[in-house]
């Protein structure tokens, strides 16, 4: 298996906070989200720009100074990872040049979307990527938000890439796929979790961590899940994943939200007081009703 241990078992994909009056960027408050994350332990390492941190609604200008702003901020504290997702390859390496210059650990790839692209071309976009740039890259399959997945053999192939070091999966839209993974990639390529209620299932399918949005609020809680099982501690694990899925369900608010994104945001301004909250449209914030919700959860997990 390719070496993810700089990487850590826990990455999370930072918020990206906006301003209530006019939606833009919060590059203030942005840093102080990043150094609670890193201070707090609740992440090994900090995905900045993934699709908790609304990649998709930030203009390249944005983006690369958000990279900037949180690299200035943390310096090599802990390890940062660059979202550099797009449809166009082109694009995606001008990304990744940028963070390579500023510094960043490594970058995280979304697989294009909405074109729906054939396998050979998903194969040909990341080999791209990885041929113009020296950092590692992560893989991220999430076909509920991009119409495509990469399949088990596709993966085998991008496997064999130098700079590839692992995947993060949506497994809750494929359960199995862990496992069709370390069979196509004969184990070589690390798989992480991309979706929080999944971690557990993934692990015991040979993966390796999780790249959790929930983790703004409970990742010292995800953490102590994870080791317990490391450990062979099933039941601690068992019992802290029972604890933690209230909290899970109420990421998806009230109105059963496809991205959680509004309430993990929602949550985190509840917990710490940074005004965090507001998503940038079209997602739409959370209600009143799904925050009092949310306090009730996280005053029954003791987080408030």
């Amino acid at each position: 298996m390719k070496d993810f241990s700089r990487f850590g078992r826990i990455l999370v994909p930072m918020i990206t906070p906006f301003k209530r009056i006019d939606q833009s960027v919060d590059y203030k408050t942005a840093k102080m989200v990043a150094r609670y994350l890193a201070e707090k332990k609740l992440c090994d390492s900090l995905i900045v720009a993934g699709t908790t941190g609304e990649f998709y609604a930030l203009s390249f200008k944005e983006r690369v100074k958000l990279f900037e702003q949180i690299k200035v901020e943390l310096g090599s504290k802990i390890p940062l990872i660059a979202g550099v997702g797009a449809v166009y390859v082109k694009e995606v390496i001008e990304y990744t040049k940028m963070a390579e210059k500023l510094g960043y650990d490594a970058v995280m790839v979304v697989a294009p979307y909405y074109c729906k692209p054939e396998q050979e071309g998903i194969f040909e976009h990341f080999k791209q990527i990885a041929q113009n740039t020296s950092l590692p890259v992560m893989v991220y399959n999430i076909p509920l938000f991009t119409g495509v997945n990469i399949e088990p053999q596709t993966l085998a192939k991008l496997s064999e890439i130098e700079e590839i070091f692992a995947i993060k999966d949506e497994a809750g839209i494929n359960p199995l796929q862990a496992t069709e993974y370390a069979r196509a990639t004969k184990g070589k390529l690390p798989v992480y979790s991309g979706d929080d209620t999944m971690v557990l299932q993934v692990l015991v399918q040979g993966g390796v961590g999780v790249v959790s949005g929930g983790s703004h609020i409970i990742g010292d809680l995800m953490r102590d899940m994870i080791e317990s099982f490391l450990k062979n501690k099933i039941d601690e694990a068992k019992e802290l994943y029972q604890r933690l899925f209230n909290v899970f369900v109420a990421f998806r608010g009230l109105k059963n939200r496809i991205n959680p994104t509004p309430m993990i945001k929602a949550a985190f301004e509840l917990l710490t007081g940074l005004p965090t909250s507001t998503p940038r449209m079209p997602l739409l914030p959370a209600t009143e009703e799904e925050l009092n919700m949310m306090k009730t959860v996280l005053k029954e997990m003791g987080k408030i």
